[in-house]
């Protein structure tokens, strides 16, 4: 996958090995206790992504730091043009420096480049909610719920 240079940072996405899997979930830890409730930790993700075959998992890095972590569903229904955004996350220390934004453009680039027109996600409202950053990024509610979520999509 691409690489961005973000605040003179590299921004890419990389496999999580036995070697990073433990930073990787640590990175939970970071986060306010409102954003604790709105998605799960880390090594949850990883586990369950363990057990589907449907599912793609990055750890956010920039440079040489893991920053964050993203999960998707690569296998929504058929009769779905997109792909979802399942569990996205940026460390505490390192929101508002802009790799969430940066991690979700490169993400775009290489979903258009192989074919798909959206990205879903799925996100509570309340303290500590995503919701202002992924509008930020164009995500529109389909006013659909999805398990008790509300469903945003991002199409190109």
């Amino acid at each position: 996958m691409s690489r961005a240079a973000v605040a003179g940072a590299v921004v890419e996405l990389r496999r999580i090995t036995a070697e990073t899997v433990y930073e990787v979930c640590k990175l939970s830890e970071t986060l306010s206790a409102d954003q604790r409730k709105m998605v799960a930790d880390n090594g949850i993700s990883i586990a369950e992504a363990h057990f589907s075959d449907e599912v793609w998992f990055r750890a956010v890095y920039a440079g040489d730091e893991p920053v964050g972590f993203l999960m998707l569903d690569i296998g929504m229904d058929p009769e779905e043009p997109g792909i979802s955004l399942w569990r996205f996350m940026i460390a505490g220390p390192h929101q508002g420096k802009g790799y969430g934004r940066r991690t979700i453009d490169i993400l775009v680039r290489h979903l258009k480049a192989r074919g798909t027109n959206a990205l879903y996600t799925s996100y509570r409202r309340g303290r500590g909610s995503p919701e202002g950053f992924y509008r930020s990024l164009g995500f529109q509610p389909t006013g659909d719920l999805v398990d008790d979520e509300i469903e945003a999509v991002l199409r190109w």
